[in-house]
């Protein structure tokens, strides 16, 4: 689960992040065209990324449009390109519960609590581990810090906190 690529794919342009779970840092990010973001993935890329993970569609039950229909399709391009690697969709409920634990959480929500894990973005003679995040950026670094705290669970023996749902300890002393 070492070195992963988080993306959040739109229909034109997809933010993404590199991210390595074991170390908590973020090695690359940027947003870019679909088709640069999938030349990326061919072969891996130029860094040992193990697991591609991808913010997914949810319907709830509200009318969608072309531009989420054409996000669908990068989607399954992405998951083409990286195949037979590992991939993993993540939906944005799981990534707002993982970082807010709050199903009403709002970006601006979830851009504050990364910044309390990664600190402020900083200025450029300072730059902090986010200087230059802007827009989805910071969703594709919630979906990549949503997945580190889904593996930790995991090890630890327990499922994620889903929306709805009460986690119940199995281990004493949690």
């Amino acid at each position: 689960m070492n070195i992963i690529y988080a993306l959040d794919p739109g229909p034109t342009q997809t933010a993404w992040v590199v991210y390595d779970c074991a170390a908590g840092q973020i090695i690359k990010a940027g947003l870019d065209p679909n088709e640069y973001v999938a030349s990326l993935l061919v072969d891996g890329g130029t860094y040992p990324v193990k697991q591609l993970v991808v913010e997914g569609l949810a319907c709830y039950g509200m009318a969608v449009g072309a531009q989420v229909f054409e996000t669908a399709y990068w989607i399954g391009e992405y998951r083409r390109i990286w195949k037979p690697r590992p991939f993993a969709l993540m939906l944005r409920l799981e990534v707002k519960m993982a970082l807010c634990h709050d199903s009403r959480a709002k970006d601006t929500n979830i851009r504050q609590a990364l910044i309390d894990i990664f600190g402020p973005p900083g200025t450029k003679k300072y730059p902090g581990a986010t200087y230059g995040f802007k827009g989805d950026m910071w969703s594709a670094l919630a979906v990549a810090w949503a997945w580190k705290k889904r593996g930790e669970q995991h090890e630890l023996g327990r499922e994620p906190v889903r929306a709805g749902q009460a986690r119940e300890d199995r281990s004493a002393g949690l």
